[in-house]
């Protein structure tokens, strides 16, 4: 009797154990772990928060471009004659007036240009004398009305021919002694030279002297590849910085587009007019163009720099505004240059972190 009531107390102790046992192993379980903790006020002014920017449907383009003299405001210099260059007074990179002596030169079609003139001018004077003797003769009765008639007509002819030659000597820079003179036709400076003192001029010589620009303002010449040509018109605003000027912008618009393609580089070319006040823009220096475009996007934008990339997602630390920082999975909808457009996860105006996530985020994620 004893053992079987020794028996019934085990089996009661067991049964007792085995009902208690589940019991106690949910309460060794520990409470799921936050995702989230707060920002203290001094981790919080160490850490770079970024805010989630609407939708403007706006998106910075950059391109390559080339600073150019504007040809609108440009003259080639070329001589109207050939011979010998004797002296060359202006220099590259000169800055000149219009009218300042750029090069003399010693030409024969010069001294046949200075001959013309010199026997034009003594040729009206023997026409002048010739209609003053026929006046006096014709009132002396000694010349005929015809006669007086003929003297004045070779008196037009001879005025006619010379200003013809004078103007001829004065178009070629010329002048009495034989010399020919090239000049500035406009202010501006020296951006081409082609000549030098004892250089020989042929009458074949289709090459100009020199090239003036008025760099008051130049052209950027930007480099457009054809995914982009859609995005680009006439009248966008566009901000230009160069390497010699780093923290200098320069701003201009699109004033043409050239609706050609160049055939080794397919490219299209884009023309921007930048004032240039102080001439601190050169031709030929190397420019960066960023234009603003309307791109169609209506996704929310942040920066690349807050984004963190983990088993093939990408997700953002948002920061609420308790200071609570949370891991949020997001999708991209595209990406440009350093800009993100979310298509799923953020919203306008949503805090994110932007320095040290990474270390945030390894201290979140679940483990």
């Amino acid at each position: 009797m004893q053992k079987i009531i020794k028996t019934i107390g085990a089996i009661t102790v067991f049964s007792a154990a085995v009902i208690l046992l589940p019991s106690c192993s949910e309460q060794s379980k520990e409470a799921p772990k936050e995702d989230n903790f707060v920002v203290t006020d001094s981790l919080l002014k160490r850490l770079e928060i970024d805010t989630v920017q609407g939708a403007n449907n706006q998106a910075d383009l950059n391109f390559s471009a080339k600073i150019t003299a504007n040809e609108e405001r440009m003259s080639k210099v070329y001589p109207m004659v050939s011979g010998l260059v004797q002296n060359v007074p202006a220099k590259l990179g000169d800055r000149v007036s219009k009218g300042q002596l750029l090069a003399t030169m010693t030409s024969a079609e010069m001294a046949g240009f200075d001959k013309e003139a010199i026997s034009s001018s003594a040729e009206l004077r023997n026409a002048q004398r010739s209609v003053k003797l026929t006046e006096d003769m014709f009132k002396s009765g000694l010349a005929s009305e015809r006669d007086l008639d003929q003297a004045k007509n070779d008196l037009l002819v001879k005025q006619a021919e010379d200003k013809r030659s004078k103007s001829i000597l004065s178009l070629n820079g010329g002048n009495k002694n034989g010399t020919y003179a090239l000049k500035a036709p406009i202010s501006g400076f020296i951006i081409d030279k082609n000549v030098t003192s004892n250089m020989q001029v042929r009458p074949d010589n289709n090459a100009n002297l020199f090239t003036i620009a008025d760099l008051s303002d130049v052209w950027a010449l930007v480099n457009i590849y054809e995914s982009d040509i859609s995005k680009i018109k006439e009248g966008d605003e566009v901000n230009i910085s160069i390497l010699s000027y780093p923290d200098k912008a320069f701003k201009g618009k699109i004033s043409k587009i050239y609706n050609i393609l160049d055939n080794d580089s397919k490219v299209m070319n884009a023309r921007v007019v930048i004032d240039n006040p102080g001439y601190l823009l050169k031709p030929g220096m190397m420019a960066t163009v960023q234009i603003a475009t309307r791109n169609g996007a209506t996704l929310p934008v942040v920066s690349t720099d807050c984004l963190i990339f983990d088993n093939n997602k990408y997700y953002v630390l948002v920061l609420d505004p308790v200071k609570k920082v949370r891991i949020q999975e997001i999708e991209i909808g595209r990406k440009f240059e350093d800009k993100a457009y979310i298509s799923k996860g953020l919203n306008a105006g949503d805090r994110v972190v932007a320095s040290k996530q990474l270390f945030l985020y390894d201290s979140l994620k679940p483990q």
